[in-house]
């Protein structure tokens, strides 16, 4: 498994949204040059983040952006997860109902690739954009 330009990119803005945060919006450009993103990658990043409910958007005259909750509240796994589609190391566990693995029951390496799957994805749903923020400030979660 490796984690795309997409996926790290999300969390930067989600971490640069969360520092950012006041009573304004933030708008795209200053997010954009503060984490050296283009802004049309950043467009399209945005539209993925707005319309699962990651963040809010707002056009006109004080538009920008802003997070729908506490930077607590978000976890790494679940922007991975959307930016990502599967954090599976392999794709056989990507497989599912008609598709499933035809090697599935005499697997020997199965076991391994469960279990690997399994502490991804606990690792990354046990850290918090807020964890992030905090290490970034000299603090490791």
């Amino acid at each position: 498994m490796m984690i795309s330009t997409r996926g790290r990119y999300a969390l930067r803005i989600i971490i640069d949204l969360a520092e950012q945060q006041t009573s304004e919006n933030i708008r795209l450009k200053d997010i954009s040059e503060r984490q050296c993103i283009s802004l049309k990658y950043m467009e399209s990043i945005m539209a993925l983040l707005v319309k699962n409910k990651i963040v809010e958007g707002f056009h006109g005259k004080g538009g920008g952006y802003r997070l729908t909750r506490k930077p607590s509240e978000y976890k790494v796994g679940e922007i991975l997860r959307l930016t990502e589609g599967s954090l599976s190391p392999v794709s056989c566990l990507e497989c599912s109902g008609d598709s499933e693995c035809p090697r599935k029951e005499d697997c020997k390496t199965l076991p391994i690739w469960l279990h690997l799957d399994k502490l991804i994805n606990n690792y990354l749903d046990s850290i918090s954009i807020g964890d992030l923020i905090r290490v970034n400030e000299g603090m490791w979660i």
